[in-house]
């Protein structure tokens, strides 16, 4: 009876294993209960005298038939649909397809390249307009320093550079004035021997806004520190440039630390590299310029009556390298004043062509004067003279002489014919002009705060 009533109970047909919803049964029906943990069959193992549980059975298939569909969730991979955690509040702005466009041109924009940035770059033509202008400028600027540079270190290549001791210690300006003194030596030859032949002062002052070429007589009787006194060109026959420039200083009370040696080929060659210069010669002044050109025709190995002067008639005259030189070493016409003043036209002339023949013959100028040029200034100070000559050729340019008219004397000492002159009066007529400024420029400085 025991075992029959166990048999009855169906404890001994209990499953070896849960049965879930996807387990099918040879009668079709599946005890969804049995996925639960402890859980069996329907009746299995209920205590006797315990009510019923309520249980459901349900067919599979009709079940599967019904049950909804969804498609398998991967997240692994952020679905198009879903939008980014920082642009779900964006709104593509009107004039786009669709949120990506929309997405890249804000990315362009924070670098500075989108359309807004594009756009607002054409707001302002102006700035774009002057930002162009200094750029252009700003290139224009290094290139011409660039080529000013090359041009004057090649120019100075070509020079010979001797030092003149204690004066290149000196600075080359002083009080806003550069002095530098040229010298044209009477000697035949390519040397330093012989004594001065033309003295000028070429001042540069930017306090007063000249240029004063003043030129000084060579037989002015001055004082020639450790060599008593003398004529003034004997200080170069005795010292050389050094000695001369401090005999000036002495005199003259004007400080002179730069000196530009020039001999007769320098100054042929200066005046054909700009093409030669316009002078107005008297009928006697045509007849001297060919009678100097018989001596310099024999230096340099050309024959008789070579360059000589055709025209007849007193008048302007185009004259070329050699007849210039010609022309200002005539001490005949009107004595040592009249030379130095022939000297001075010479030079005022190939100072106004000399920008012309800078652009149009850079290289005839630089080979005609460089390499017979001696100086102690440096590669340096040729360079600023070089940057500030745009400026320096808007100067007012004033020649004069010393001594002035009505300051000199005429004296012979020891048997020799020199100029007494009054050095008061010339060392206000430098002073006045290269350190005093002009009333105008002194007015309105004087009614500024």
């Amino acid at each position: 009876m025991s075992n029959n009533r166990r048999n009855d109970t169906g404890r001994d047909r209990m499953p070896e294993r849960p049965i879930y919803y996807n387990d099918i049964e040879n009668d079709g029906y599946v005890d969804y209960d049995a996925k639960r943990p402890g859980a069996s069959r329907q009746g299995a193992g209920r205590p006797a005298g315990r009510p019923e549980r309520r249980t459901y059975r349900e067919d599979v298939n009709g079940y599967e038939r019904n049950r909804p569909q969804f498609e398998p969730r991967d997240n692994r991979v952020r679905r198009e649909s879903s939008p980014r955690p920082d642009e779900r509040r964006r709104r593509p702005e009107p004039g786009y397809i669709d949120e990506r466009a929309y997405r890249d041109d804000r990315r362009d924009d924070r670098r500075g390249t989108g359309k807004k940035s594009r756009q607002r770059k054409k707001k302002n033509p102006f700035k774009s307009f002057l930002i162009t202008i200094f750029v252009c400028a700003l290139i224009i600027l290094i290139a011409g320093l660039g080529i000013s540079y090359s041009v004057t270190k090649k120019a100075y290549g070509m020079m010979n550079y001797e030092s003149a001791g204690d004066f290149d210690k000196e600075a080359l300006t002083e009080d806003g004035v550069t002095n530098i003194l040229l010298i044209g030596n009477d000697s035949r030859l390519n040397g330093e021997d012989g004594r001065s032949d033309a003295m000028i002062l070429v001042s540069i002052s930017k306090t007063s806004g000249k240029i004063l070429m003043t030129s000084i007589l060579r037989d002015v009787y001055v004082e020639i520190p450790g060599h008593g006194s003398n004529r003034l060109n004997a200080a170069y026959a005795f010292g050389g440039p050094e000695l001369l420039m401090e005999t000036i200083e002495h005199n003259f009370d004007i400080p002179v630390s730069r000196y530009v040696l020039v001999n007769f080929e320098a100054f042929a060659g200066v005046v054909d590299a700009v093409g030669g210069v316009d002078i107005e010669l008297t009928l006697e002044e045509i007849g001297w310029v060919n009678a100097y050109l018989n001596e310099y025709n024999e230096l340099t190995g050309h024959e008789f009556g070579y360059n000589y002067l055709t025209q007849t008639e007193p008048g302007v005259i185009h004259l070329n390298g050699p007849q210039a030189l010609a022309y200002s070493r005539n001490r005949y016409v009107g004595t040592d004043f009249g030379r130095t003043e022939r000297q001075r036209k010479v030079m005022e002339e190939i100072i106004k062509k000399l920008p012309g023949a800078v652009i149009t013959n850079m290289n005839g100028l630089m080979e005609g004067l460089c390499p017979n040029l001696t100086t102690n200034l440096t590669m340096k100070e040729c360079y600023g003279l070089a940057l500030r000559l745009p400026f320096i050729l808007k100067y007012e340019r004033v020649s004069g002489s010393i001594p002035l008219e009505g300051t000199w004397w005429d004296q012979n000492i020891d048997g020799m014919a020199v100029l007494g002159i009054d050095f008061e009066a010339n060392k206000n007529y430098l002073h006045e002009n290269l350190y005093v400024k002009p009333e105008k420029e002194a007015g309105e400085e004087s009614s500024e705060p």
